[in-house]
């Protein structure tokens, strides 16, 4: 997961709770009156992602709401739930060695194979019905009494580490240390637990639940996992969970869109000493780049930011390199801001090549037979933005699943695997699989076994509740 995150939300869940009470009341009294003269409302969704009331005898309306299954304080005294529960509290040592399991397979971009083999074996385990779609994404399925209404509770497989990193698991005190080992080991390991505690428990779901593991959330996979599931299920899906890394101290609920470019400089290369003075498309970049950051201006709303991430040209130390190339991640709360960073940045390189064209020119070794420098621009990937209703159901869920558990949480923005059924007007939420962790991205990362227990019971409950259980 990307986890550049906003500031966090000062409205607490417990201020949240308070307006949505009174959203409530006033929804309520409107469906009274809509009782009255007989009608029942569903909400389908549409062509545009959004949502429409219809009556509930439209063939339209038929098996595309999103309605609560049972309420959390409802949910706890059924003797499955309690067990699934009980279960989870019994067993965290297992998922925490799933957990090392997983971790220690690589999963670099565009190479989560390997690991996906595991998962679909460990998810057949569990009694799904488990497959891989055309992408590589591992789909285990537990039916529900409905098969028109799905529930996909998702965790994506891939990490930021390049092929050949070390993700050996390292044991010191109470923390486990590794590249991986909360994002997304903490989220995988959770997606197991969860389904076997259902298991275990013989909970019969009502929505069909998709407990998947995909493919391609990290860096330039631009979210392909998803983006397959979602147009699998489509208009079926009812809501959608995102399992990413280990906190519970927040759920997004903003999807943060992004870009990310890749720019590249092509010159005629040369001899460092017998072609000194020839257009170097590195120092082209370098000019581009100081002059971009000298100028650009950035709002502090809504927040926008860049990331000059990777960098690259020349083959040998006493060659003029024929090509320099950038890497840049973008991202703001609101996309129009996202164009106007990239054209900044466009015209700054421009500028930057122009200025060695002309200092190439001064020393004479810029000619008409001679190249100059070319510039090109790649489209790496490009995260669309979203946001999940106030007063939503799927937020309730989660709400209520935290006040049961004694947790407080806030609503946050960032950008993860929930980006793409948000964008698409489908309930989604984001949330970690418990536990403490820090270094994401990083060598160092490393996680806290501390508060798993917790983590793994709220999205248990805000799953069942998404889902629904039959008595």
């Amino acid at each position: 997961m990307a986890r550049d995150l906003t500031p966090p939300v000062s409205l607490t869940v417990e201020g949240l709770i308070e307006r949505w009470y009174l959203f409530g009341k006033r929804v309520l009294r409107i469906a009274a009156t809509a009782a009255s003269i007989g009608m029942i409302f569903a909400m389908p969704k549409i062509a545009s992602g959004k949502y429409q009331i219809v009556p509930s005898n439209s063939p339209q309306g038929a098996g595309a709401t999103f309605q609560a299954g049972a309420s959390v304080t409802d949910l706890v005294v059924d003797d499955r739930v309690k067990s699934a529960l009980d279960w989870l509290t019994k067993n965290t040592a297992w998922i925490t060695n799933e957990q090392i399991e997983i971790t220690e397979i690589p999963a670099p971009p565009f190479k989560e194979m390997e690991r996906a083999a595991y998962l679909k074996k460990a998810l057949a385990a569990l009694g799904l019905r488990v497959r891989t779609d055309e992408v590589g994404n591992v789909i285990g399925e537990l039916s529900g009494t409905s098969d028109k209404e799905i529930i996909l509770i998702t965790a994506h497989m891939d990490t930021v580490f390049p092929e050949g990193t070390d993700v050996r698991v390292r044991r010191e005190r109470d923390l486990l240390y590794a590249p991986g080992i909360s994002d997304n080991g903490a989220g995988l390991a959770a997606l197991l637990g969860v389904a076997r505690a259902m298991q275990e428990s013989k909970i019969r779901n009502r929505r069909t639940v998709i407990f998947a593991a995909d493919v391609g959330e990290e860096g330039e996979g631009n979210l392909r996992g998803i983006r397959k599931l979602v147009e699998q299920y489509g208009t079926k899906l009812s809501a959608v969970i995102a399992l990413d890394g280990a906190s519970t101290e927040y759920v997004v609920t903003q999807a943060l869109a992004s870009r990310r470019i890749e720019i590249a400089l092509t010159g005629p290369g040369g001899h460092s000493w017998s072609d000194f003075g020839a257009p170097n498309p590195i120092d082209a970049m370098a000019r581009g780049i100081s002059r971009f950051l000298k100028t650009i201006e950035l709002p502090g709303s809504p927040r926008t930011t860049f990331n000059i991430g990777e960098i690259e040209g020349g083959g040998s130390v006493n060659s003029i390199p024929s090509r320099a190339a950038i890497k840049v991640d973008i991202r703001s709360e609101q996309e129009r801001d996202i164009s106007r960073v990239e054209s900044a940045l466009r015209d700054a390189i421009r500028a930057g090549v122009q200025e060695e064209m002309a200092a190439s020119n001064t020393s004479g070794m810029a000619t008409a037979d001679r190249p100059g420098i070319e510039m090109q621009l790649r489209l790496l990937g490009a995260r669309p933005g979203g946001d999940l209703a106030a007063g939503s159901p799927l937020l309730q869920s989660v709400m209520d699943a935290d006040r049961f558990l004694g947790n407080r949480s806030r609503t946050e923005r960032s950008s993860t695997d929930a980006n793409v059924p948000m964008s698409e007007g489908i309930p989604a939420i984001s949330i970690g699989g418990g536990g403490n962790a820090s270094g994401a991205h990083t060598l160092g990362e490393w996680y806290d076994r501390a508060g798993r227990e917790m983590g793994l019971k709220r999205v248990l409950l805000t799953l069942l509740s998404a889902a629904g259980v039959e008595k």
